[in-house]
């Protein structure tokens, strides 16, 4: 079965209600059933506490929380501070911000098939880039 990273703006399309949470809720679906494997990293986790926080949604927060418990397919993945600093060298190499090469270096330690964004930076790298509704 394939392995996705998951990137932080699917959670937000469902999160805050954006155009395309209908689609990115499906994805998440199969996540949770563990009909699709995906990885989020922690830094995703963080990047979420820290917007949700500032937009005064902290019961939403904790809904979102508590559900990565519950997912059968998706796996929190810890970034470690030499994986960092690999994403540095990622964000000069590839023309990056840290954000998004932190994303992608944490692919290419897991060995993801795809990353799953509609954060088009992702475009023409070593791992595809796909949306939720090409895995669908």
């Amino acid at each position: 079965m394939a392995m996705y990273l998951v990137d932080t703006n699917i959670f937000f399309e469902v999160l805050l209600s954006r155009a395309r949470k209908d689609e990115c809720k499906m994805f998440l679906g199969f996540l949770r059933d563990g009909k699709k494997r995906g990885i989020v990293t922690d830094f995703s986790v963080h990047s979420i506490i820290v917007v949700m926080n500032g937009l005064g949604r902290l019961k939403e927060l904790r809904t979102f929380l508590l559900s990565l418990l519950g997912y059968k397919g998706l796996y929190v993945y810890p970034t470690s501070i030499s994986e960092e600093v690999k994403a540095v060298d990622l964000a000069a190499e590839c023309g990056l911000d840290m954000d998004d090469a932190i994303q992608y270096s944490s692919a290419l330690s897991v060995k993801t098939d795809a990353i799953i964004s509609f954060d088009r930076h992702f475009d023409g790298l070593e791992i595809p880039r796909l949306e939720p509704m090409d895995v669908a």
